[in-house]
C-alpha cells in the first residue's frame, strides 16, 4: 500500500520508503549506506524491512511474545550545560531502574534501547557484545557543550564509565549567551564532527527509531547549537523520529537575552521537531518546592537512603539537598523514563513512540506536548506511599501536576495520551477515561483522541506511576508570555549589535522568528475559537437501499 513521504511523494515499497537501513532509516546515503556497507563487510544477512520510520517488522517470536515491542534502539543528544545536567540524571536513574529489574546482570533487548555493551579489553574501537553477561555498558549518547565545566564534571563523577570519550564534543569559551553564536558560529565550526559522531553511534544501533535532543531554550550552546543540531538530523536522518525536551527559562530569568535565544530556537522547533516537551523552571521549581513542603509536614513519610546513587556525589542526605537543581532535573529525566519505559520493558499494552507522535499531532506545527507526572517525586530514594489509583489519574490532569505553567482542564484537548506504569489494568484506563471525560474538552472532531499505554515494570520504589502528554491550548499562554518579553526587547532594538556582528546573522532572522511564533499562535487561536461552539456530529454516508 502507497502512502505519501515527507515530500509529498508516493513510497512503492517498504525498502525504498526507508532504505533497509540496519541503523534506522537512511535512504541512499548517510548512515543507510554505511549500514549496507557493515552488513556486507561482516557477512551478516541483509536487516529486515522497517516499518514506518525506523520500526521494523517483528518476527514470528517477537509476535509470540506479544507484550513486548520489537526492541528498538534510540540516541541522546544532549546539549549545553541544561542538556548535559538533565542527561546525566537520565543516564543515573535509567541505570537504577535497569538494575532494579535485571537482577543476574545479563545484556538483554532492554537494556540495549539506550546502551550498548562493549568489550573494553579489546582496546582501540571495543566491539559491541550483543549476548551474555555485561561487560561495560556504554550510553548511546552524543554530549555537546561549547564549555567543559559540565562535561569534566559528568568524567570525573560516578557515571565517567558510561560515556564513550570519543562522542564528546566541548569547547572552552562557551556561546555567550547568544543563539547565533551557537548556531551560526559554532554550528557551521562542528558540523562535520558532529555528523560524523551521530554516525558512529547510529552505526551501532540494529534499528535506530528516535532521537531525544535534550536542550535549554534561553542560553546560547542550549538553544543555539541544540537547534543546529536537530536541523543536522533532519537532514542526515530524515526517517527517525525527532523528540526534543526543551526547558524555558523563567520569566525572572537572569539571561537578559532569553527572550531572543528562546524566539529564535522557537522557530528551529516549529519547523523540524517531531515532537516537542516544553517544560518551564517555574513549574520544576513549584513541583520542588511543593514535594519539600509535602516531605517536612510528614505527609510523605518520606525517608532518603544514605549512599543514594540517584545523586552525582550522594553520601547523605545534607549532600543530596546542597544540589538544588538535581532534584529540578531527577523531574525531568523521569518524565524521559516513563516515555521511554515500553521501549525498554513489557506490558500488556506497549506504546510505541512514532504511536505518540501518529496520534497526538494532527497538525505538523502542532507538536508541542504538555506533560504531567504523578506521583510527584524528585528522588527515587524517597519512599512516597502510593496513591489511590483514581487519584492518580485526576492528579495527572490538575494544573498542580503539570511541567508548565498551565492549566489543561480550562483548555482545549486535540489529543491526550496516557503512558501507565505498574500492575494496572486496561479496564481501570477505561473506567478512569470515562469518569474524567465529562471535565475535559476535546476537539469536536477528535472526541475519541485518547492513547493508552500500560508497562508492568513500575518506577523504582513505587507501585505504580502514570504520564499523561497531552496536545493542549494551554500551551499558548506559555508562548504569548515569551513573545511578548521578546518584543519589549526587539523594540528597542536592545542588543541585537551582539547577534547581527556574527557571520550569516541578519535582522531578518529576528523578524521571521516573531512571525513564526505569532503564525503558531494564531493556529491555537483558531482551535480555541471552536471551543464552546455547537458540538456537531461529522455526516454519515447515507446508505440507499
Amino acid at each position: 500500500m502507497e502512502r505519501p513521504t515527507r515530500d509529498g511523494k508516493a513510497a512503492t515499497s517498504l525498502n525504498q520508503r526507508v532504505g533497509c537501513s540496519t541503523a534506522g532509516g537512511r535512504r541512499g546515503r548517510g548512515v543507510g549506506a554505511v549500514g549496507r556497507a557493515f552488513a556486507a563487510a561482516t557477512h551478516t544477512p541483509p536487516p529486515r524491512p522497517l516499518r514506518g520510520r525506523g520500526f521494523r517488522v517483528p518476527s514470528s517470536k517477537e509476535q509470540a511474545a506479544g507484550s513486548r515491542l520489537a526492541m528498538t534502539q534510540s540516541v541522546v543528544v544532549q546539549v549545553g550545560q541544561c542538556g548535559n545536567q538533565v542527561g546525566c540524571r537520565f543516564w543515573d536513574l535509567a541505570l537504577r531502574e535497569h538494575a532494579a529489574v535485571n537482577k543476574k546482570g545479563i545484556y538483554d533487548e532492554a537494556l540495549s534501547s539506550f546502551f550498548r555493551n562493549v568489550d573494553t579489553r579489546s582496546g582501540g574501537d571495543s566491539p559491541d557484545i550483543y549476548k551474555g553477561k555485561i561487560c561495560s555498558l556504554k550510553a548511546r549518547a552524543l554530549l555537546i557543550d561549547m564549555e567543559e565545566g559540565v562535561v569534566n564534571e559528568i568524567l570525573q563523577g560516578p557515571l565517567r564509565d558510561v560515556f564513550d570519550s570519543k562522542q564528546l564534543i566541548t569547547d572552552v569559551s562557551g556561546s555567550g549567551n547568544n543563539w547565533a553564536v551557537g548556531h551560526k558560529l559554532y554550528g557551521c565550526q562542528y558540523r562535520e564532527n558532529i555528523v560524523e559522531k551521530l554516525r558512529k553511534t547510529a552505526e551501532h544501533c540494529d534499528c535506530l527509531q528516535c532521537f531525544f535532543i535534550i536542550h535549554s531554550m534561553g542560553g546560547g550552546t542550549g538553544s543555539g547549537l541544540g537547534t543546529f543540531v536537530l536541523n543536522l538530523l533532519e537532514d542526515e536522518f530524515p526517517e527517525v523520529y525527532r523528540f526534543v525536551t526543551s526547558v524555558y527559562p523563567s520569566g525572572e530569568d537572569d539571561v537578559i537575552t532569553s527572550p531572543y535565544n528562546s524566539v529564535l530556537a522557537m522557530r528551529e522547533l516549529n519547523e523540524h521537531a517531531d515532537c516537542v516537551l516544553p517544560i518551564e523552571n517555574e513549574s520544576l521549581f513549584d513541583i520542588v518546592n511543593k514535594i519539600h513542603q509535602m516531605t517536612n509536614s510528614g505527609k510523605l513519610g518520606s525517608t532518603v537512603k544514605q549512599n543514594s546513587l540517584v545523586t552525582s556525589s550522594a553520601s547523605s542526605t545534607k549532600t543530596v539537598q546542597e544540589k538544588p537543581f538535581d532534584a529540578m532535573n531527577n523531574i525531568v529525566a523521569n518524565l524521559l523514563l516513563n516515555l521511554t519505559s515500553s521501549a525498554r520493558f513489557e506490558g500488556s499494552l506497549n506504546m510505541d513512540l512514532n504511536e505518540i507522535s501518529m496520534n497526538l499531532v494532527p497538525f505538523p506545527r502542532l507538536h508541542y506536548l504538555v506533560s504531567s507526572l504523578t506521583p510527584l517525586y524528585t528522588l527515587a530514594d524517597v519512599n512516597v506511599p502510593s496513591r489511590k489509583l483514581d487519584q492518580m489519574f485526576s492528579d495527572a490532569f490538575s494544573r498542580d501536576h503539570q511541567l508548565i505553567q498551565a492549566d489543561p482542564k480550562h483548555s482545549l484537548y486535540l489529543a491526550c495520551a496516557l503512558l501507565v506504569r505498574g500492575n494496572v489494568q486496561v479496564s481501570d484506563l477505561r473506567r478512569n477515561i470515562e469518569r474524567l471525560k465529562p471535565s475535559l474538552h476535546f476537539v469536536s472532531w477528535n472526541q475519541e483522541g485518547w492513547k493508552t499505554g500500560l508497562c508492568s515494570v513500575p518506577p523504582v520504589g513505587h507501585s505504580h506511576s502514570l504520564l499523561a502528554l497531552a496536545n493542549n491550548t494551554c500551551v499558548k499562554p506559555t508562548f504569548i508570555e515569551l513573545k511578548d518579553r521578546f518584543m519589549k526587547l526587539y523594540k528597542k532594538k536592545a542588543h541585537l549589535h551582539h547577534y547581527l556582528h556574527i557571520d550569516g546573522m541578519e535582522q531578518s532572522c529576528f523578524a521571521e522568528a516573531v512571525s513564526s511564533l505569532s503564525d503558531l499562535i494564531e493556529e491555537y487561536n483558531e482551535l480555541d475559537a471552536t471551543k464552546n461552539g455547537p458540538r456537531t456530529d461529522p455526516p454519515r454516508l447515507k446508505i440507499a437501499v
